[in-house]
C-alpha cells in the first residue's frame, strides 16, 4: 500500500533562504552526488539570487521548500539548462532535500508541484540530469513518469551524467 504524499510548499526563494539552505545541504550524503562536499554559503547567496530572477524572467525557478511546518527543507523546481554540454538550451527540473527529510515523500510531492507549474508557464518538456548511481534521484524520476534519454559524459567527472526526458502531453 502506497502512503500518501506529504504536503508541501514551495516559495520564490528569499535572501534568508541561502543561509537555510547552506545549513540544510551541509551533510556529505546529501553533497555526495553535487561536489562532495558542502559548499560555501556564498555558493547559496548567489543560487538564490539568480533562482529570484528566474521566478521574474520565466515564471519558474529552484523555489525553496518548506514541509508541513513552515521550516526549509530544501529546494525543487525548474530553470534552464546552464552548463555547455548535456541538454544545452533545455529545462531541467532538479530538487535537493536536508539529509533528515530523505524517504518520507517530499522530493516526489514538490517534484510534482514543480511539473504542473512549468507546464502552466507553457514549457512542454523538461529533463532530469542525475549522475550515475544516484538511485534516489533516479527513483523520483521514475515516480514522475521521466524516461531516460540521452546520456552524456560529465567533462569534468569523467563518469555518465544520465537524461531522463518528460514531454507534456497535448505539448505541441
Amino acid at each position: 500500500m502506497k502512503r500518501p504524499l506529504p504536503a508541501v510548499r514551495l516559495r520564490v526563494p528569499t535572501h534568508e533562504d541561502a543561509v537555510a539552505w547552506h545549513r540544510v545541504f551541509a551533510h556529505p550524503e546529501v553533497m555526495e552526488f553535487h561536489g562532495g562536499r558542502p559548499a560555501e554559503l556564498s555558493v547559496y547567496e548567489e543560487l538564490t539570487a539568480r533562482q529570484r530572477r528566474h521566478d521574474a524572467e520565466h515564471g519558474f525557478c529552484l523555489w525553496t521548500l518548506l514541509d508541513e511546518s513552515g521550516e526549509v527543507i530544501g529546494f525543487t523546481g525548474a530553470q534552464p539548462w546552464r552548463p555547455d554540454w548535456g541538454p544545452v538550451g533545455e529545462i531541467e527540473i532538479g530538487w535537493r532535500l536536508g539529509r533528515a527529510h530523505w524517504g518520507k515523500g517530499y522530493a516526489t510531492a514538490a517534484a510534482r508541484e514543480t511539473l504542473r507549474r512549468v507546464r502552466e508557464a507553457g514549457v512542454p518538456e523538461v529533463v532530469a540530469m542525475v549522475r550515475q548511481g544516484n538511485e534516489r534521484s533516479i527513483a523520483v524520476t521514475r515516480r514522475l513518469g521521466m524516461e531516460r534519454a540521452e546520456t552524456y559524459t560529465h567533462p569534468t567527472l569523467d563518469e555518465p551524467a544520465l537524461c531522463f526526458r518528460l514531454r507534456f502531453s497535448g505539448a505541441e
